[in-house]
């Protein structure tokens, strides 16, 4: 296959996932379909800037786009999975990752676990859920949640785990169609029963 044909395939993917997510009107079809090919396009860091200077639209629609638009990707993602995972068997699987960023306007910046150093670092966790179709050993992203630092969490009155497991069990609906789960070894007696 060419690049154009796998490009061309890619997109038809995307905006079929993307109606079949929502009623969304053409301006928000047009600007997200440049952005999720710039997404594949772009060879470096993919910021706003960027966005502007590839794409078809301005640094500051590609801004108010994902600032000022609700959009669920859970539902987007999940219709793209539920046509290329096609094994009978399915696992959730959850996995915190450690981001290096410093600043101080950051929003949630604060130590986290850092497993290829193995330590704890300054930086940002994220916590991507994915889907594994066990049968054909492939898995692809459901979604991501950036974790909030410390601070965040004792103002909630919720541990890292606590919270870890309400944001699952309020994503419940996305994942229902899976019955298992799987996580790295610090979950299985921290968080697995909550679920």
């Amino acid at each position: 296959m060419t690049k154009e044909t796998l490009l061309m395939q890619y997109q038809s993917e995307c905006l079929s996932a993307l109606k079949s997510v929502a009623n969304i009107q053409k301006p928000f079809e047009k600007t997200f379909m440049d952005t999720m090919k710039l997404f594949m396009a772009i060879p470096d860091r993919i910021n706003f800037l960027q966005l502007g200077r590839y794409g078809c639209f301005s640094e500051q629609t590609y801004r108010n786009l994902f600032e000022h638009e609700t959009f669920d990707w859970f539902a987007f993602n999940g219709s793209i999975i539920s046509k290329h995972l096609t094994g009978k068997r399915k696992a959730i699987a959850i996995d915190p990752s450690y981001i290096p960023k410093s600043g101080k306007k950051t929003p949630w910046i604060g130590y986290f676990w850092s497993g290829c150093a193995g330590e704890y670092k300054r930086g940002l966790e994220i916590m991507g859920i994915g889907v594994i179709d066990i049968d054909n050993h492939e898995c692809m992203t459901l979604g991501s949640i950036q974790t909030p630092d410390c601070k965040t969490l004792d103002n909630m009155d919720k541990s890292l785990v606590d919270w870890y497991s309400s944001y699952l069990i309020c994503r419940k609906t996305a994942t229902e169609p899976v019955q298992n789960g799987g996580a790295d070894a610090f979950f299985p007696g921290n968080i697995i029963h909550y679920v």
